[in-house]
Order: C-alpha cells, then structure tokens, then sequence
C-alpha cells in the first residue's frame, strides 16, 4: 500500500498480527530486505515495512533527512496506519539513528529498540555548508541520472553490495524487484542525499541524547555483526553501554545481518535469548 507523509508518497507493507514492531533498513536498501526475518515474527508481531523518500517503491525524496525529521515519518507511518500504541522499533545500519531518535522523541510509543548493526559517530559535529553538500548530493544525482548510470548500472551495483555485506550468499531478492528499484534515478538520488546528510543526522542524534532520556521500562537490543571485525564490535560495544542496552554479537555475520542471521533479529525483536545466546554471542 500507499501512504502519504509529510507530502511524499511512502511504500508500506504490514502483515501479521499482535504487538507492532517497525523494520528500517540501511541506505540504499528495500522493504524487501527484511523478507527473511519477517515470516518469524509475523505469528507474534503486527510487522510494518516502509521504504524511506527515494528507497524501493517509494517517491523521491524532496528534502534531506534529519534526526527529528525520520522519528516523524516513523510516527507518521505508523499513524497512517491507525497504529497509536507502543511499537519495538528496529533499525538496521543508518536507520539506527531514526530508530534511536523516535524512542527518544516519543517515548510513550516506543515499547522497545532493536538496534541492527547501527551506524555509530561518537563525535559527530554538524558539518559546514550543509546546503552546499545537499546541493551537490542533488546535482551528483542529476548527473549520474542524464548519463543513464542507474539504469546501467544500478542492480549490479545491488548485487554487489549485498554480496560484499554478508559472511556467505548472494542477494535473495526477486530479480524483478531489483530492476524495478534500482533502474531508476530516485533510488540513486535518495542515496546520495541521505550520504550527503550522514554527518548532520549523526550530530544532530548526538544532541538529542544530552536533551532526551530513552524511555523507562523499553528494553534495547543491539546487534552486532562480527564480520566489522574487532573494532567495529567494540564500538558496537561501547553504543550499547552508553544506551544501556543487551549487547550480542552475532556470528557468523556480516552487515546485513538481518539476511545471514533472520533468527538472531527475530530473537531480539522478541526478547528471546536463545541457544548460545546467555552471553555475548549469537
């Protein structure tokens, strides 16, 4: 379905019933890419997929995101669909920082945080000319688009990603979903810009934390992908002790943690510690 927020036109999917949880996927990727955790979750979880402004089938993005701006359009989606209760919301690499901005702006429909191998700046400073980065994120986007660069080279570009991002495999996703998405200029626009806003967004969450406390009595979760290497999960680490969250490590596993480990997301979406799972790892 089709879900007008904030004047751009969404891409929502919600299927299964019970308790909302709310799926984000990282930059550049699709609802489609939570395809394998979805059918563990549906016989406990109402599960809601939206595709971000220029991700998937939803329309181009008509202005840079922010920080507050993506809790927005979280709320937003979840509004339109007439879900007003206290939702578990999971974020996975970039979305982290949506994810983690909603729970801190509306703590009262926020029942718990997953954090998916979250994107992390522990010292982020909003950037200089911010404008100027937007302004080139947009022309970048025009230009690759006049050459015809999308619809050459956008699935390959897919597919290769997706293969450098997991620990073993290829992409699963229906060849006809990727051509669909990836031929055309508003993914590759969409990207850019939110590359272009990473900066911004990351201070502006940074802020957020000094001005908002998470909510009391909402668990966190954060996952994280043992294939970043030792550096990458200490500082996994060290985001879930300043969130104060369950932390794992999740193995094997790479990036796209939520196609080489849908059981790993599953369990933390449902608060379930499964075999192997009392420490650290998964």
């Amino acid at each position: 379905m089709f879900v007008t927020i904030g004047g751009v036109r969404h891409h929502v999917v919600a299927e299964g019933s019970g308790p909302v949880c709310l799926l984000s996927a990282g930059l550049t990727l699709g609802w489609f890419d939570w395809d394998p955790v979805v059918p563990l979750l549906t016989p406990h979880r109402t599960v809601v997929r939206f595709d971000r402004p220029g991700h998937g089938l939803s329309a181009a993005a008509v202005a840079p995101p922010s920080a507050a701006g993506e809790a927005r359009r979280i709320a937003g989606v979840l509004d339109a669909l007439g879900l007003d209760g206290p939702a578990t919301v999971v974020g996975h690499s970039i979305a982290g920082f949506h994810a983690e901005a909603f729970a801190r702006l509306h703590p009262e429909r926020t029942a718990s945080l997953v954090l998916v191998d979250s994107s992390v700046e522990e010292h982020a400073r909003p950037p200089r000319a911010p404008a100027v980065r937007t302004a080139a994120a947009r022309a970048a986007g025009h230009a690759l688009s006049a050459l015809g660069a999308p619809a050459a080279l956008g699935p390959l570009a897919r597919r290769a990603m997706v293969r450098l991002s997991r620990t073993g495999g290829g992409d699963p996703a229906p060849a006809e979903l990727v051509r669909r998405c990836y031929t055309t200029s508003r993914v590759t626009r969409g990207a850019l810009l939110e590359y272009a806003s990473y900066r911004a967004v990351a201070a502006e969450l940074l802020a957020l934390r000094e001005r908002y406390e998470l909510p009391c009595g909402a668990p966190v979760t954060v996952l994280a992908a043992t294939a970043g290497g030792r550096r990458w999960t200490a500082r996994q680490r060290m985001l879930a002790l300043e969130l104060g969250a369950r932390f794992r490590e999740v193995t094997p596993a790479g990036h796209l943690l939520m196609l080489d480990r849908p059981d790993a997301v599953a369990r933390a979406v449902l608060g379930e510690d499964g075999p192997g799972a009392s420490g650290e790892g998964l």
